[in-house]
């Protein structure tokens, strides 16, 4: 169904397109990929015997190795080329979901959480920067469109996950099954046509002027808000539904990233129309906004319908930051987006797993409330990006 959606209405379905095609799908299966611990969570906490710290520790190790590997994934794709980093990064995820499902102790089940998160990156940052290099002229609808996949992903894992557990399937078989999916499109990926993505640098200066830019720092620094919150509300909203039986809870979640998926979907068609900071900066005001809402809801079912409205809210966020970066850089886009998908996921390393700790002392009402507060410091930021606030030199291709 992914493949067939972004066939569709990616533009000028010409044959290096495959690639993006299956680029979607990838980050699809990283999308659900991600779901899956805190889907599974009621399920993997008493069978090795651990807490919402202790989950929030994987969190964080998890997160630290995503942003490696959207760094690491950039840098080598500007010197080899995608066609050997992203079927690399799907090994990655397949070998790391093999080993959660097989882990015999928790130290293990963590430890498989580093080339889970490298390969992820990896894709997340290399999809990103294939995008940018196929469609230069409508960045924000084809990023929109790529990161719809990732919130299918991200919708189905949920619902899939639930209705599974329901009917007595263990947690290790559905983790081992996905692994399963990588390996196949691993081998696609490495014979689709597609842009490189190599960099013939002009000299150091030009990296430097890069990694420094001040816009960029502030796209960095607005990602990351926005990752913080919206993994943190994605990571811990099974646990903060506790009351609710496991199907409502993760039918909860599934709306939250059907929200995501909806808002996607119509920021493909109109998110070019407007100025992508601005857009983007709207979002996440609504976003936070919702959220607060969410959380001072006086009904579980109120509280659960905000959600999937904030979840819509967050929608357009990534993508549209990503859009503004490739309109800023447009010759580096291996670099720049892999950097941005490096830096997003320091919100993920640290405040989904800060959560954990404050489930144990404060509640996770209040890490609730903190997402919302991330959202809105978000929205504050890319405001003054879309005023000009952080002008500087554009970069250009070597």
């Amino acid at each position: 169904m992914t493949a067939s959606i972004i066939a569709m209405a990616l533009p000028s379905f010409r044959r290096i397109d495959r690639a993006a095609v299956l680029a979607c799908v990838a980050l699809a299966l990283v999308g659900w990929s991600s779901l899956l611990v805190p889907s599974l969570i009621r399920s993997i906490e008493p069978a090795f015997n651990q807490t919402d710290a202790g989950i929030g520790v994987f969190f964080f190790v998890n997160a630290i190795a995503y942003v490696s590997g959207s760094m690491l994934g950039g840098v080598l794709t500007e010197r080899i080329g995608r066609r050997v980093i992203l079927p690399m990064a799907l090994v990655l995820i397949t070998a790391g979901l093999a080993g959660m499902a097989g882990a015999p102790s928790w130290s293990l089940f963590l430890v498989a959480a580093v080339p889970l998160g490298l390969g992820a990156g990896a894709v997340d940052g290399g999809t990103n920067g294939l995008i940018l290099d196929l469609y230069p002229s409508s960045r924000g609808r084809s990023l929109n469109l790529l990161h719809l996949c990732f919130s299918i992903g991200s919708l189905g894992s949920p619902l899939v996950v639930g209705r599974l557990v329901e009917i007595g399937v263990g947690w290790q078989s559905i983790v081992f099954g996905t692994a399963l999916v990588a390996i196949p499109l691993a081998l696609l990926l490495g014979l689709a046509d597609q842009p490189s993505g190599r960099h013939v640098h002009a000299g150091p200066a030009g990296s430097v002027r890069i990694g420094l830019a001040l816009p960029l720092v502030a796209l960095a620094i607005a990602i990351a808000c926005y990752v913080g919150s919206e993994v943190g509300v994605s990571h811990w909203l099974v646990r903060y539904l506790d009351s609710a039986s496991v199907g409502l809870a993760t039918s909860a979640l599934a709306l939250f990233w059907g929200g995501l998926t909806i808002g996607r979907l119509m920021s493909a068609k109109i998110g070019d129309r407007f100025d992508h900071a601005r857009f983007a900066a709207t979002a996440a005001l609504v976003a936070g906004v919702t959220l607060a809402g969410a959380v001072a809801a006086p009904s579980l079912e109120v509280s659960i319908l905000l959600f999937a409205l904030a979840g819509v809210a967050y929608g357009p966020i990534y993508p549209l930051i990503m859009a503004v970066a490739g309109d800023r850089y447009p010759g580096r886009s291996a670099a720049v987006s892999g950097f941005l998908a490096g830096t997003a996921v320091i919100g993920a390393i640290l405040y989904p797993p800060v959560m954990g700790l404050m489930s144990v002392s404060v509640g996770l009402g209040a890490a609730m409330a903190g997402a919302a507060a991330l959202a809105g410091a978000c929205a504050l930021v890319l405001a003054l990006i879309a005023r000009g606030t952080f002008n500087g030199p554009r970069a250009t291709a070597s």
